[in-house]
């Protein structure tokens, strides 16, 4: 069965050590810094409208170490970036860069005739207001298969960014094994957040985002078979 693969660029800053909740400050600290270099950094164009794709660059604090994961346009340019970077500012705490790490390969995406397992490294934000109000309303199998159907667009929108999507493909199969859901801020908004497994029939390199807001590290997944 057909898969694709893309450019993908990860780096992490292994002596500094963050907590999830830094990601979007992340986001922010690069998205200035860079800001001239391209919208990619930050989704926004210089007329301030908002780039609704899926992001092609996404900061994350995995484990605890800041991550910055680029896939397709946005590795080439985390590339680009790499030797630049310095230090880091965090709410005007600054991190001198006394180490960075930078992995740039092509990564296997797509849909595969195998299922492969994988986990949510950090919570995945599925519910946006109106369906969260849905989700409220349905009973456990109601809402596992409201979650399912989301998860299920979630992962196509990733393939048509990645070029590895098109109508004529096989069905896409996903099957959720999740925690609770957990209350998560976001922009001072309580959403929930899910933890938890999901296993598809579909390559999905690591560390990138499912979901809402993973630009700013939310739903990052690793492979776990």
């Amino acid at each position: 069965m057909r898969s694709d693969t893309l450019a993908l660029t990860t780096i992490t800053f292994p002596e500094i050590h963050l907590q999830p909740r830094d990601a979007h400050k992340l986001r922010g600290y690069f998205g200035e810094l860079f800001r001239a270099h391209s919208p990619l950094l930050h989704n926004h164009y210089e007329d301030g409208t908002y780039r609704q794709q899926y992001p092609l660059v996404q900061y994350k604090v995995l484990d605890g170490t800041p991550t910055l994961v680029g896939l397709g346009d946005g590795a080439n340019l985390l590339v680009q970036l790499f030797l630049h970077i310095r230090e880091l500012d965090i709410d005007g705490r600054h991190y001198a860069v006394q180490a960075k790490h930078i992995v740039h390969q092509p990564a296997p995406i797509g849909f595969c005739a195998e299922l492969h397992r994988y986990r949510f490294a950090t919570r995945w934000m599925p519910l946006n207001q109106e369906n969260h109000r849905e989700y409220q309303q349905l009973d456990p199998a109601g809402q596992r298969a409201q979650l399912t159907r989301i998860l299920t667009n979630n992962l196509v929108a990733l393939l048509k960014a990645a070029g590895a999507y098109a109508p004529d493909l096989p069905r896409l199969l996903v099957h959720l094994a999740l925690g609770e859901p957990v209350v998560t801020q976001f922009k001072n908004q309580p959403m929930l957040g899910f933890g938890g497994e999901f296993i598809a029939n579909v390559l999905v390199p690591d560390g990138l985002g499912l979901g809402k807001s993973v630009a700013r590290g939310f739903g990052a997944v690793q492979r776990v078979d």
